[in-house]
């Protein structure tokens, strides 16, 4: 059975940093594309970065490009998100998903109907 599990949340002041880890299990990664998704109280869930399976190909969301990297250690099974210069705006509960789907080696996907598997999710909580 396969879970997603994210850590790294938590309550920081406007402009911190805070680092997110994914660890799967059940399956190994090393082959799709991952993603982080977040979805703030009374508001869809939205794209947020992706990752090919190497790692040579990301895409990010634009109200956090510039601030986000995500990265990924197929040895360890894991994905992350580190987050710069955090905004208020950027409250949410933020989640990473996996992708069964391959179109390429260096396919990422934005949209949340490519990702099978989803973890439960981890609290960001940014104050002014």
């Amino acid at each position: 059975q396969v879970q997603l599990v994210e850590s790294g949340g938590g309550l920081v002041q406007a402009g911190a940093t805070l680092r997110l880890s994914c660890a799967c299990s059940g399956r190994t990664i090393a082959s799709f594309a991952m993603g982080w998704f977040r979805q703030a109280p009374g508001k869809e869930r939205e794209f947020v970065a992706t990752i090919n399976w190497s790692g040579a190909s990301t895409d990010y969301a634009d109200s956090v490009k510039g601030r986000f990297t995500i990265s990924r250690d197929n040895a360890k099974n894991t994905v992350y998100l580190e987050m710069n210069t955090l905004k208020p705006e950027d409250t949410a509960v933020y989640y990473c998903a996996l992708s069964l789907k391959y179109d390429g080696n260096y396919y990422t996907a934005r949209s949340l109907s490519e990702y099978t598997y989803w973890g439960q999710g981890t609290q960001v909580t940014v104050s002014s």
